[in-house]
């Protein structure tokens, strides 16, 4: 069984059932039917069928964002907002596929010679809990657009999202077997990588899972894409709009209740302006209301599960046991629900976790750099690199850092980290490899088969 439990009340939701080898087989088979005909389907009536998902996801959109809310705590107005994305991602490559997948010419010798992107058949999704849907529909919409075909194992705490997104999927009208939804362990997900007919594997998860993932494709000789988290460095430097900067800085540490990949984790800040800063972002993290996500003052709600909790609770004790100071927070309330507070954590040091790990809640670490070179330095002594933000009123001299110094996917100046559609999304060292989103992630899982005419 795979259950559903309310992350503000600690209650269960409602429980659901695993499926059977037997089905698990039969469906895996079917993705493979299925994408002999849909790999055909031309990419007008792909489309159509994806500009339907869309229009159900904007009519549904209330019912969704509260079932999110449910199973995973995220604050109603957000996981509205996610299921709009996730519409908008829909649209956009329902717009723009034909474009992005168009034969590729190139001048030789041939007569004609070109590359031509094709798909490459059923694809594995292991998806997380933090974002069910927009994690989802982020690799779904480019991969059915290329014709590939889409099995989904969903995070075991959001199985109702997994049914839900198949049921959308069913509605607009896509034939059976293109999109399938599988409430299955951990433990199956091996059996799926070694079929013969599944051609790759996505996942987004921790890097233990991705290690684990990728081990398996790889001996299996299956492609992958991996986006493991982050420990998303944000430099405030010595000319920023430091009130700003601490906007800012709040909401990208507090987004999805301190639970986002790409959320601030680390605040590194040249000392110029630091106390300024801490100041500014102290008096904005204080002002968060904890509470009730389906209240319209709550601005941070419950993590998703209790051992996230405890987890992250430990890594806050172990960072102050070897040396940093808890500026604010970094207690366990009582009561029920998983509930964590805004918590600042200063001085802190080198082999403590609040300085290397990833914290996934809504604890800050805050850093003191003594120039603009100490503070690259520190951004990018970290295993990971997903995303990164620079604050200066100096737009040339934050760019300049962005496009040059700081190691990650993704290096925004003066704004929170965030995905986009039109963007390539992903990272590099720890933080995994591969791209989704834009034309990058429309070409992941697509054979660029050469095609060359005399």
């Amino acid at each position: 069984m795979q259950t559903a439990i309310d992350p503000t009340t600690g209650k269960n939701v409602k429980s659901y059932k695993l499926i059977s080898n037997k089905k698990l087989n039969k469906t895996i088979f079917g993705a493979q039917a299925a994408f002999q005909e849909w790999s055909r389907t031309d990419l007008e009536e792909r489309a159509r069928l994806l500009r339907e998902a869309a229009r159900i996801l904007g009519e549904e959109q209330d019912a969704l964002a509260m079932l999110i809310t449910r199973e995973m705590g995220k604050l109603l107005k957000d996981a509205k907002a996610e299921v709009e994305k996730c519409a908008w991602v829909c649209l956009y490559y329902a717009q723009n596929a034909e474009r992005f997948l168009r034969d590729e010419y190139i001048a030789t010798e041939a007569s004609k010679s070109y590359i031509s992107y094709r798909p490459l058949g059923v694809i594995l999704a292991v998806m997380p809990w933090n974002f069910p849907f927009w994690q989802v529909f982020r690799f779904a919409a480019p991969n059915l657009m290329a014709g590939n075909t889409i099995l989904l194992k969903h995070a075991p705490n959001v199985p109702g999202c997994a049914l839900a997104i198949a049921d959308i999927m069913e509605k607009a009208g896509f034939p059976k077997g293109v999109f399938s939804s599988l409430i299955i362990d951990e433990k199956r997900v091996k059996k799926i990588i070694k079929n013969r007919v599944v051609r790759g594997v996505t996942l987004t998860g921790s890097v233990g899972a991705g290690r684990a993932v990728a081990g398996m494709a790889g001996k299996a000789l299956k492609k992958t894409v991996l986006e493991l988290g982050g420990s998303d460095p944000y430099l405030i430097l010595d000319d920023a709009d430091v009130i700003k900067a601490a906007q800012v800085c709040t909401k990208g540490r507090l987004l999805n209740n301190g639970q986002s990949c790409i959320g601030a984790k680390r605040f590194i800040v040249m000392r110029q302006v630091y106390n300024q800063f801490l100041e500014a972002f102290k008096a904005q993290m204080e002002e968060a209301v904890m509470g009730d996500p389906l209240e319209a003052e709550t601005a941070l709600g419950p993590l998703a599960r209790q051992d996230l909790r405890d987890q992250l609770h430990a890594q806050v004790k172990k960072s102050v046991k070897g040396g940093a100071k808890r500026l604010i927070g970094g207690k366990k309330p009582k009561g029920k629900g998983f509930f964590y507070p805004p918590t600042i954590l200063t001085d802190v040091k080198k082999g403590t976790p609040a300085y290397h790990e990833e914290l996934f809640g809504p604890v800050a670490s805050v850093i003191q750099a003594r120039d603009e070179e100490e503070a690259i330095l520190i951004a990018n002594d970290t295993s990971y690199g997903l995303g990164s933000a620079v604050f200066t009123q100096n737009i040339e001299r934050g760019e300049q850092i962005a496009r040059e110094h700081l190691q990650a996917g993704a290096c925004f100046v003066n704004e929170m980290v965030k995905s986009d559609p039109r963007l390539p999304f992903g990272g590099i060292k720890n933080s995994g490899y591969g791209r989704e989103l834009s034309h990058y992630g429309l070409r992941e899982f697509t054979n660029p088969k050469t095609v060359y005419i005399e």
